[in-house]
């Protein structure tokens, strides 16, 4: 919201505020003033803006996209870099309308009908012209409903599973499984180079407010867009460079100088010779009253609900591998710019935020140091995290660890929800990737007024049964915070009720010799 914000006043004033400026200026009167200092002292963009690129040309691939081209290049036959989606929709469908509705995003996004190809040794982004994608359909309406639902969910996991073709396209497929007339399953699969986690939003948005209208009878009622993907991919080339990238990078080289190579935590297993990215998943809430009590806490200190649950992960981390010195990656929409928010392309961007925890400091105190690394961070976002792994070039091999950091964490607010429809309804099912990018990773989701969270974890290096102690020890982390955020995270209670009761029940028989022993 911040960032958007931001955006608009650029757009609005054409001038660069900092995000920083909307957390030192938390009051509208605050804040204006600073926007006025800025246009006193005419300080103007800072950024140049994002122009169309000629069609004529070999378009480039961003940053971030040549990084998952050349992963492809090297195992083409993986789905790891797969976005599968599955909604279920329960109504009267109409087949024809759906299929024109996603016809007509394909249409209107290039990036959805883009291929990447290599010319010269060199990938390039290939427009290929608007064609059709027919939605093919997978009736197991003669099933009984228990083999429908377990061939549903075996066909969308294959699905998902399938890998695309990064050179010749298409990178999406569209296939709906039939369930019985009034209930089916619309599975949409693309791949990473071309989407992210927000673009998912605008295709759903897109494809249920245009069936919406075609069902209807009516027009597309979605405006022209004024910029494609391939136009920013084009400006981030020609922006970042000379001055631009050195005072970018001159940041990172710093924060991240003698940064630690691993994260020390306690492995079920060895890490193995050669990596898998084989992984699994738990989930869990934390309740309405601890969601809000967590929000009470950031306003009080000025932080957002990100820098709180981010200190409490880093708190966690910490005690878990009696280590200090914590680096943790987290990604960031990186849509800087009105115009590239409605588009479909692969945006994200991962920032690495590394935090001191030496001192033995409160809550509190670790608070202000979580708060103050963020904001350094987001001012620097816009060079891509290609570019500091290549400036850095830490030490590599095919056993090990990603590069900087080993453990990411999210706090998604962008709601994901798909738009209400008239005669059906639609929810987002959950997609079973059994894969791992990181040895963990903490993605939690503001969920009305409570908060849903799931950890993904590699499962060549952790047992299931950590996992859940491991989350167990997180929830009683934040409910000691909650109580008293002025311990010292040393003192941050850990251990749950349950754990507790059993180490009490396991000194007790000792305890009962040595009190036997002095009485007598």
């Amino acid at each position: 919201m911040a960032t958007q914000m931001v955006s608009r006043v650029r757009e609005a004033l054409g001038v660069e505020v900092g995000l920083r400026a909307v957390f030192d200026e938390p009051t509208l009167r605050g804040f204006v003033t600073s926007i006025e200092r800025l246009r006193a002292s005419k300080n103007g963009l800072e950024i140049p803006p994002i122009e169309r690129a000629n069609r004529g040309e070999n378009l480039p691939l961003s940053f971030a996209q040549q990084r998952l081209w050349f992963m492809w290049q090297l195992n083409p036959d993986s789905a790891f870099y797969n976005m599968p989606a599955a909604i279920r929709v329960r109504g009267r469908l109409e087949k024809r309308s759906l299929e024109r509705s996603i016809n007509e995003v394909v249409s209107r996004h290039e990036m959805l009908r883009t291929c990447f190809p290599a010319i010269n040794g060199q990938p390039v982004q290939q427009i290929l012209p608007a064609s059709d994608i027919k939605l093919a359909v997978i009736d197991l309406s003669a099933l009984c409903e228990t083999r429908r639902e377990a061939a549903a969910s075996l066909i969308a996991m294959k699905e998902g599973q399938r890998p695309f073709n990064l050179s010749t396209g298409p990178i999406i497929r569209a296939s709906l499984v039939r369930l019985d007339e009034q209930d089916h399953l619309l599975l949409l699969t693309l791949h990473h180079i071309a989407s992210d986690g927000w673009s998912m939003g605008v295709l759903f948005n897109e494809v249920a407010l245009l069936y919406e209208a075609f069902a209807g009878g009516k027009p597309s009622p979605l405006a022209d867009l004024a910029l494609q993907y391939a136009d920013f991919a084009h400006w981030q080339r020609q922006w970042l460079q000379g001055e631009a990238l050195d005072s970018q990078l001159e940041y990172w080289k710093q924060q991240l100088a003698d940064a630690p190579a691993a994260l020390a935590l306690p492995a079920d297993h060895p890490r193995p010779d050669v990596q898998s990215f084989e992984g699994a998943r738990e989930t869990f809430k934390l309740s309405v009253d601890v969601a809000g009590a967590l929000k009470i806490l950031s306003r009080q200190e000025g932080v957002t609900l990100f820098m709180t649950l981010l200190a409490a992960f880093k708190t966690l981390l910490s005690r878990y591998g009696n280590q200090y010195d914590i680096v943790v990656g987290s990604p960031i929409a990186n849509r800087k710019w009105i115009e590239v928010e409605p588009l479909i392309g692969f945006f994200v961007n991962m920032m690495v935020l590394r935090t001191d925890l030496g001192g033995n400091p409160t809550f509190r105190q670790l608070l202000k140091r979580v708060r103050q690394v963020t904001l350094d961070a987001y001012a620097h976002q816009d060079l891509p995290f290609e570019k500091i792994v290549e400036a850095l070039h830490p030490e590599r091999d095919l056993s090990g660890h990603t590069p900087l950091f080993q453990v990411s964490f999210a706090l998604q607010n962008l709601p994901l929800d798909v738009k209400k429809l008239p005669d059906l309804t639609l929810n987002l099912m959950p997609t079973h990737m059994q894969s791992a990018k990181f040895d963990l990773w903490l993605a939690m989701f503001e969920e009305g007024e409570d908060m849903k969270a799931i950890l993904e974890y590699n499962t060549d290096l952790f047992e299931q049964q950590t996992i859940v102690r491991m989350i167990g020890h997180f929830k009683t982390l934040i409910d000691s915070i909650i109580a008293d955020p002025d311990q010292s995270i040393l003192s941050l209670r850990m251990l749950t009720d349950e754990e507790r009761r059993r180490l009490l029940a396991q000194a007790s028989p000792k305890w009962s010799s040595v009190r036997r022993y002095r009485s007598a």
